[in-house]
Protein backbone atom coordinates (compact mmCIF):
# COMPACT_ATOMS: atom_id res chain seq x y z
CA UNK A 1 0.00 0.00 0.00
CA UNK A 2 2.77 2.44 1.39
CA UNK A 3 6.60 2.19 0.24
CA UNK A 4 9.54 4.58 1.06
CA UNK A 5 12.51 3.42 -0.80
CA UNK A 6 15.39 4.88 0.55
CA UNK A 7 13.75 8.39 0.88
CA UNK A 8 15.25 11.63 2.56
CA UNK A 9 14.39 14.98 3.54
CA UNK A 10 16.47 18.07 4.78
CA UNK A 11 14.39 21.26 6.19
CA UNK A 12 15.88 24.56 5.02
CA UNK A 13 16.88 25.71 8.16
CA UNK A 14 18.82 22.25 9.10
CA UNK A 15 22.01 21.53 8.30
CA UNK A 16 20.93 17.78 8.21
CA UNK A 17 18.78 15.32 6.84
CA UNK A 18 15.79 14.89 9.03
CA UNK A 19 15.02 11.40 6.80
CA UNK A 20 17.88 10.01 5.98
CA UNK A 21 17.66 7.17 2.53
CA UNK A 22 14.42 5.87 4.69
CA UNK A 23 12.84 2.31 3.47
CA UNK A 24 9.57 0.53 5.09
CA UNK A 25 6.29 -0.77 3.53
CA UNK A 26 3.15 -0.83 4.86
CA UNK A 27 0.52 -3.98 3.98
CA UNK A 28 -2.89 -2.84 2.74
CA UNK A 29 -5.65 -2.95 5.17
CA UNK A 30 -2.86 -2.38 8.29
CA UNK A 31 -3.09 -0.09 11.12
CA UNK A 32 0.42 0.77 11.73
CA UNK A 33 1.06 3.46 14.90
CA UNK A 34 4.28 5.58 14.92
CA UNK A 35 5.66 6.74 18.45
CA UNK A 36 8.81 8.70 18.96
CA UNK A 37 9.53 11.98 20.95
CA UNK A 38 8.44 15.37 19.98
CA UNK A 39 10.46 16.88 16.86
CA UNK A 40 12.26 13.23 15.82
CA UNK A 41 10.43 13.61 12.72
CA UNK A 42 7.67 11.81 12.12
CA UNK A 43 5.03 14.31 10.86
CA UNK A 44 7.80 14.73 8.07
CA UNK A 45 7.09 11.28 7.52
CA UNK A 46 3.30 12.50 6.50
CA UNK A 47 3.76 15.54 4.59
CA UNK A 48 5.80 13.83 2.08
CA UNK A 49 3.16 10.88 1.71
CA UNK A 50 0.56 13.40 1.57
CA UNK A 51 2.57 15.60 -0.49
CA UNK A 52 3.04 18.82 1.66
CA UNK A 53 7.31 18.13 1.15
CA UNK A 54 8.87 16.99 -1.56
CA UNK A 55 11.86 14.61 -0.51
CA UNK A 56 15.01 15.40 -1.11
CA UNK A 57 15.83 12.05 -2.76
CA UNK A 58 14.60 8.41 -2.72
CA UNK A 59 11.08 7.28 -3.96
CA UNK A 60 7.57 7.00 -2.21
CA UNK A 61 5.18 4.55 -3.38
CA UNK A 62 1.30 4.41 -2.79
CA UNK A 63 -0.59 0.92 -4.38
CA UNK A 64 2.96 0.65 -6.13
CA UNK A 65 3.28 3.77 -8.40
CA UNK A 66 5.05 6.90 -7.80
CA UNK A 67 2.88 9.79 -5.99
CA UNK A 68 4.82 12.12 -7.93
CA UNK A 69 1.57 14.28 -10.08
CA UNK A 70 -1.06 12.22 -8.17
CA UNK A 71 -3.88 13.46 -6.43
CA UNK A 72 -6.70 11.69 -4.21
CA UNK A 73 -4.23 8.82 -3.06
CA UNK A 74 -4.51 9.46 0.74
CA UNK A 75 -6.73 11.13 3.16
CA UNK A 76 -4.71 13.34 5.59
CA UNK A 77 -6.59 14.26 9.78
CA UNK A 78 -4.18 16.30 11.62
CA UNK A 79 -4.56 17.00 15.19
CA UNK A 80 -6.93 19.99 14.57
CA UNK A 81 -10.37 19.30 13.29
CA UNK A 82 -9.68 22.19 10.79
CA UNK A 83 -13.38 22.49 10.41
CA UNK A 84 -14.46 25.74 8.49
CA UNK A 85 -16.87 27.55 10.76
CA UNK A 86 -18.70 29.09 8.10
CA UNK A 87 -19.46 26.21 6.77
CA UNK A 88 -21.83 23.91 8.10
CA UNK A 89 -20.62 20.57 9.22
CA UNK A 90 -22.21 19.12 6.12
CA UNK A 91 -20.45 21.46 4.05
CA UNK A 92 -17.81 20.37 5.77
CA UNK A 93 -17.39 16.77 5.72
CA UNK A 94 -18.54 17.55 1.75
CA UNK A 95 -15.51 19.44 0.77
CA UNK A 96 -13.36 16.78 -0.65
CA UNK A 97 -16.33 15.77 -2.94
CA UNK A 98 -16.72 19.52 -4.01
CA UNK A 99 -12.80 19.73 -4.72
CA UNK A 100 -13.35 16.89 -7.21
CA UNK A 101 -16.30 18.42 -8.61
CA UNK A 102 -17.69 15.22 -10.34
CA UNK A 103 -20.86 15.40 -8.00
CA UNK A 104 -24.32 17.67 -8.12
CA UNK A 105 -24.96 19.63 -4.72
CA UNK A 106 -27.73 17.21 -3.90
CA UNK A 107 -25.41 14.56 -4.33
CA UNK A 108 -23.03 15.69 -2.33
CA UNK A 109 -25.34 16.46 0.22
CA UNK A 110 -26.27 12.97 0.42
CA UNK A 111 -23.00 11.72 0.43
CA UNK A 112 -21.95 13.57 3.56
CA UNK A 113 -25.34 13.06 5.59
CA UNK A 114 -24.42 9.00 5.02
CA UNK A 115 -21.09 9.65 6.20
CA UNK A 116 -22.17 11.36 9.03
CA UNK A 117 -24.86 8.77 9.63
CA UNK A 118 -22.04 6.27 9.36
CA UNK A 119 -19.72 8.30 12.33
CA UNK A 120 -22.65 8.48 14.83
CA UNK A 121 -23.79 11.86 13.86
CA UNK A 122 -27.02 11.45 12.01
CA UNK A 123 -29.10 15.07 11.85
CA UNK A 124 -25.78 16.95 12.88
CA UNK A 125 -25.06 18.26 8.97
CA UNK A 126 -27.15 20.96 9.17
CA UNK A 127 -25.27 21.98 12.92
CA UNK A 128 -22.35 24.30 12.83
CA UNK A 129 -18.74 23.24 13.74
CA UNK A 130 -19.07 25.52 17.07
CA UNK A 131 -22.14 23.70 18.11
CA UNK A 132 -20.37 19.97 18.57
CA UNK A 133 -18.64 19.09 21.31
CA UNK A 134 -14.44 18.09 20.93
CA UNK A 135 -15.33 14.35 20.22
CA UNK A 136 -17.92 15.23 17.17
CA UNK A 137 -15.79 18.03 15.93
CA UNK A 138 -13.35 14.49 15.49
CA UNK A 139 -15.70 12.35 13.86
CA UNK A 140 -17.03 14.56 11.27
CA UNK A 141 -13.10 15.47 10.64
CA UNK A 142 -12.82 11.77 10.15
CA UNK A 143 -15.81 11.66 7.99
CA UNK A 144 -14.92 13.60 5.40
CA UNK A 145 -11.31 12.29 5.68
CA UNK A 146 -13.40 9.24 4.48
CA UNK A 147 -14.99 10.81 1.64
CA UNK A 148 -11.65 11.43 0.34
CA UNK A 149 -12.07 7.53 -0.99
CA UNK A 150 -8.66 7.03 -0.36
CA UNK A 151 -7.82 3.60 0.87
CA UNK A 152 -4.42 5.07 2.63
CA UNK A 153 -5.38 7.40 5.33
CA UNK A 154 -2.74 9.15 7.63
CA UNK A 155 -4.25 10.66 11.12
CA UNK A 156 -1.71 12.56 13.12
CA UNK A 157 -2.49 12.80 16.93
CA UNK A 158 -6.28 13.33 16.09
CA UNK A 159 -7.27 12.98 19.60
CA UNK A 160 -4.51 14.42 21.31
CA UNK A 161 -6.37 17.59 22.43
CA UNK A 162 -9.67 15.64 23.79
CA UNK A 163 -10.25 15.10 27.34
CA UNK A 164 -8.72 11.76 28.83
CA UNK A 165 -12.91 10.14 28.92
CA UNK A 166 -13.64 11.50 25.49
CA UNK A 167 -9.95 10.30 24.36
CA UNK A 168 -10.91 6.59 25.25
CA UNK A 169 -14.16 6.68 23.20
CA UNK A 170 -12.75 8.05 20.14
CA UNK A 171 -9.94 5.54 20.23
CA UNK A 172 -12.47 2.65 20.71
CA UNK A 173 -14.82 4.16 18.24
CA UNK A 174 -11.96 4.39 15.32
CA UNK A 175 -10.82 1.12 16.10
CA UNK A 176 -14.33 -0.02 15.23
CA UNK A 177 -14.31 1.98 12.19
CA UNK A 178 -11.33 0.52 10.52
CA UNK A 179 -12.37 -3.10 11.07
CA UNK A 180 -15.59 -2.33 9.70
CA UNK A 181 -14.37 -0.58 6.26
CA UNK A 182 -10.56 -1.94 6.32
CA UNK A 183 -8.62 1.08 4.98
CA UNK A 184 -4.73 1.31 6.04
CA UNK A 185 -4.09 3.19 8.67
CA UNK A 186 -0.94 4.98 9.90
CA UNK A 187 -1.65 6.90 12.96
CA UNK A 188 0.96 9.44 14.59
CA UNK A 189 0.95 9.35 18.47
CA UNK A 190 3.19 10.38 21.40
CA UNK A 191 0.97 7.76 24.20
CA UNK A 192 2.17 4.49 23.95
CA UNK A 193 -0.50 2.44 25.40
CA UNK A 194 -2.79 4.42 22.53
CA UNK A 195 -0.28 2.90 20.52
CA UNK A 196 -0.33 -0.66 22.06
CA UNK A 197 -4.38 -0.62 22.24
CA UNK A 198 -4.77 0.64 18.02
CA UNK A 199 -2.52 -1.29 16.08
CA UNK A 200 -1.30 -4.22 15.08
CA UNK A 201 2.14 -3.11 14.99
CA UNK A 202 4.12 -0.46 16.40
CA UNK A 203 6.54 2.11 14.18
CA UNK A 204 9.46 3.68 16.52
CA UNK A 205 11.34 6.05 15.81
CA UNK A 206 14.32 5.23 18.22
CA UNK A 207 16.93 8.32 16.92
CA UNK A 208 17.02 10.96 14.57
CA UNK A 209 17.82 11.53 11.59
CA UNK A 210 15.45 8.95 11.02
CA UNK A 211 17.60 5.90 8.71
CA UNK A 212 14.61 3.31 9.93
CA UNK A 213 11.18 2.83 11.49
CA UNK A 214 11.83 -0.41 13.98
CA UNK A 215 8.75 -2.42 13.88
CA UNK A 216 7.43 -4.03 17.03
CA UNK A 217 3.96 -6.91 17.03
CA UNK A 218 1.67 -5.95 19.09
CA UNK A 219 0.42 -9.17 21.06
CA UNK A 220 -3.05 -8.81 20.88
CA UNK A 221 -5.62 -9.80 18.47
CA UNK A 222 -8.63 -8.32 16.85
CA UNK A 223 -11.52 -7.32 17.78
CA UNK A 224 -9.74 -6.01 21.18
CA UNK A 225 -11.44 -4.33 24.17
CA UNK A 226 -9.05 -2.55 26.79
CA UNK A 227 -8.38 -5.62 28.70
CA UNK A 228 -6.22 -6.41 26.83
CA UNK A 229 -3.77 -3.59 27.87
CA UNK A 230 -3.67 -5.62 30.98
CA UNK A 231 -2.20 -8.56 29.60
CA UNK A 232 1.13 -9.41 31.11
CA UNK A 233 2.67 -9.57 27.50
CA UNK A 234 0.81 -6.07 27.22
CA UNK A 235 1.91 -4.86 30.06
CA UNK A 236 5.82 -5.73 29.23
CA UNK A 237 5.90 -4.83 25.51
CA UNK A 238 4.47 -0.81 27.45
CA UNK A 239 7.57 -0.67 29.28
CA UNK A 240 10.01 -1.86 26.69
CA UNK A 241 8.73 1.17 24.35
CA UNK A 242 8.79 4.08 27.03
CA UNK A 243 12.33 2.35 28.10
CA UNK A 244 13.19 3.13 23.95
CA UNK A 245 11.90 6.40 23.68
CA UNK A 246 13.82 7.43 27.31
CA UNK A 247 16.67 6.62 25.80
CA UNK A 248 16.28 9.44 23.36
CA UNK A 249 16.20 12.22 26.02
CA UNK A 250 18.56 11.04 28.57
CA UNK A 251 21.72 12.56 28.26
Amino acid sequence: MLEFQNVSYQYPSEDFDIIDHLSFAVEPGSFHCIIGISGCGKSTIFRMTNGLLKPKAGTILVEGKSIVGRKHYCGYMPQKDLLFPWRTVGENVALPLEIQGELTRAERRDRAEAALADVGLAGCGSKMPDELSGGMRQRAAFARTMLTGCDLLLLDEPFSALDFLTRISMQEWLLDQWQRHKRTILFITHDVEEALFLSSSVLVVERTPIRELAEIPVPASFPRDRSCLKLPEMVELKEHLIDLLRKQVTP
